[in-house]
């Protein structure tokens, strides 16, 4: 069965020029960070990116297709973006900003 993921990888590593593997590995970093950001705006009292559905790991619901053409073409690409609204937060600039902070940290957990 190895056998054959390696088979299928370095075939598909030829034809489309990457590792099939960092596509999921994109997938799931991208989905956690953009949950990252949805959980702690609700948990800080926001519910605009519950009510849209954000607070999922379904990696449909955070990918955007542009990004992730641009992640596939050149190496840079983005996740849909969670709406926030500050005005549910009772102290919204420090909120907001570990609203913001919660994604590159959700990476740099993953990264360890």
């Amino acid at each position: 069965m190895l056998e054959k993921c390696s088979m299928f990888c370095s075939f598909f590593k030829q034809i489309m020029g990457f590792d099939p593997l960092l596509l999921v590995a994109l997938l799931i970093v991208v989905t956690i960070h953009e949950f990252s950001h949805a959980f702690v705006s609700n948990f800080f009292g926001d519910p605009t990116a519950r009510l849209a559905g954000r607070i999922s790991l379904n990696p449909l619901r955070h990918l955007d297709p542009i990004g992730v053409i641009m992640m596939l073409v050149i190496h840079i690409g983005w996740g849909r973006p969670v709406p926030v609204n500050p005005r549910y937060f009772k102290n919204p600039k420090r909120k907001n900003a570990l609203t913001a902070l919660a994604g590159p940290a959700s990476n740099l957990l993953l990264a360890i």
